[in-house]
């Protein structure tokens, strides 16, 4: 493998920042951070273009940096795709067994897997990935692998996610313009759930909630395999909002309030706790007590736990989240949020930060970058599989199988 070949680059376009992160594969199967770059981000909201000019100059500057401290040039990127336009479902294709001997053949997985393809999409919408859950072979079900088996009926449930085309070509027409190449587009908690989650709690039953600056992004996991996501169009910059119309302060201020003294939950803050309030239209900066800011932020807190539990008990997984749930993205780091969502959710919640890489991992071992980091860790495991033999268990090289037009996840 060549020395460019050897570098990954995740770009994760939200609605708050556009984060750069260049990966380096080493020799021992590991991935390290050699680059990052971050920008503010502008003409993007809630995953869509709404200033193409703006968005373009801040994917550059966030490409820039990563570049120069990676010290590389960056040719193509995985880039992150969000928000309400996109929508999963789960889908089923069923085919009979082709061979005479009736044994499973890859050839059979890939028919089936476009069989269940097969739907019929409201105009404007696409296909973004196609992912394996389990296989039936006759009335036997919960296969990982069916191939070599024999059997006269394949089955196959998959999880389908689509997008906007027209939301999405605007995206991937910004990263061109800033001079590199989309290499795969991945939905954004796809790409976080890579870096926060482990393979005992998606086993086991788990949603990563990933709550970005516009809106948050559920995927829910079972068994090992992806059988839900939804968006809920509340995110960061609603409680900022919040903030700067509940303290009458100017966004950028109410911003900085919340990172620096911000708190989900006001039983946590002490009485005597105090804050300094900046004003609007000159005034000088006011002094009052933290908890008033808590009062603020709580209610919004409450209201986004509630609509990713009404989303949750919707798609009817309320008794096969085993593990709890893992919030991750920058809203995340607001304190007091695992501790309001335990009370909401009544069951474990945790603070999901990427972990386990080399390098430059200390800055980014933060919630606010598990999607770029996911994307990394996405990219690497699709290299390793294009080099080794599909395995006995999981669903093997689905890029052969559909021949590049679904992309794998495990």
């Amino acid at each position: 493998m060549g020395y460019r070949e050897r570098h990954l680059v995740g770009l994760d376009l939200g609605t708050s920042k556009v984060a750069a992160i260049v990966g380096e594969e080493m020799g021992n199967g590991e991935v390290e951070i050699i680059g990052l770059g971050v920008a503010e981000s502008q003409g993007i909201r809630r995953g869509a273009v709404i200033n193409q000019e703006a968005a373009v100059e801040s994917i550059r500057k966030a490409l820039d940096a990563a570049e120069l401290t990676a010290g590389v040039d960056i040719d193509n990127v995985y880039v992150s795709l969000s928000g309400t336009h996109i929508k999963g479902f789960n889908s089923r294709g069923v085919v009979a067994v082709a061979g005479r001997n009736r044994e499973i053949t890859r050839e059979d997985v890939r028919r089936a897997i476009e069989a269940a393809q097969g739907v019929n999409l409201p105009a404007g919408r696409e296909i973004l990935h196609v992912l394996p859950q389990d296989y039936v072979v006759d009335e036997e079900d919960g296969i990982d692998d069916p191939v070599g088996m024999n059997g006269s009926r394949l089955e196959v449930n998959v999880h389908i996610v689509t997008c906007l085309s027209s939301t999405t070509q605007n995206i991937i027409a910004c990263v061109q313009k800033a001079d590199v190449s989309v290499q795969e587009r991945v939905l954004e908690q796809l790409a976080a759930s890579e870096a926060v989650l482990t393979s005992d709690e998606k086993q086991l039953g788990v949603a990563v909630v990933d709550i970005g600056g516009g809106t948050t992004d559920l995927a829910i996991f079972e068994r090992g395999f992806l059988w839900h996501t939804a968006a809920v169009p509340i995110g960061g910059d609603h409680f900022t909002n919040d903030v700067a119309v509940g303290l009458r302060m100017p966004l950028p201020e109410a911003e900085k309030l919340k990172r620096r003294s911000g708190c989900a939950l006001s039983a946590m803050i002490a009485d005597d706790e105090t804050i300094d309030v900046a004003s609007v239209g000159g005034r000088s900066p006011r002094t009052m007590a933290r908890r008033i800011l808590a009062d603020v932020l709580q209610p919004r807190a409450e209201e986004m736990c509630h609509l990713i539990w009404d989303e949750i008990t919707r798609a009817g997984y309320e008794k096969s989240l085993n593990s709890g749930l893992v919030l991750t993205g920058g809203g995340a780091n607001l304190e007091g949020m695992t501790d309001i969502a335990e009370q909401i959710f009544d069951m474990p919640v945790r603070r999901g930060s990427p972990a386990g890489l080399g390098g430059l991992a200390d800055h980014v071992g933060n919630p606010s970058f598990a999607t770029a980091v996911g994307l990394l860790l996405r990219a690497h495991r699709q290299r390793a599989h294009d080099v080794t033999q599909p395995s006995s268990r999981g669903i093997g090289r689905l890029t052969d199988l559909v021949k590049g037009v679904f992309k794998e996840f495990f």
